[in-house]
């Protein structure tokens, strides 16, 4: 139950700047659940590895103590995308200007 309480507050977050800066808002919605979900998917075959390779003595079996240590490392993988995403659309920001308030007036620039 708090996993869908923390999909729900990640989607929101996103689907609320794509539509502060006019973007598909479920797009982004549902791209920052999958990066979510892949950076914790990555990350658990990281830890597999590094299990495997180090012979770390860690109790696989303990389904909430790797979730546990999943979720920094997908909030992170969140949070820098939603960082990269907000730069990257400030920068883009078109000034719309009204012309119908320049219809009939000298043009300067010729």
């Amino acid at each position: 139950m708090l996993g869908l309480l923390l999909i729900y507050f990640i989607g929101k977050r996103f689907y609320d700047l794509a539509t502060e800066f006019n973007q598909n808002k479920w797009l982004f919605a549902i791209l920052s659940i999958l990066i979510y979900y892949g950076a914790t998917a990555i990350f658990g075959i990281i830890l597999g590895l590094l299990i495997f390779v180090f012979d770390w003595q860690i109790d696989l079996d303990n389904n909430i103590g790797i979730g546990l240590l999943a979720l920094p490392v997908g909030l992170l993988a969140v949070w820098g995308f939603y960082e990269y995403l907000k730069s990257r659309w400030k920068k883009k920001i078109v000034l719309v200007k009204d012309e119908i308030d320049d219809i009939g007036k000298k043009n300067d620039t010729l």
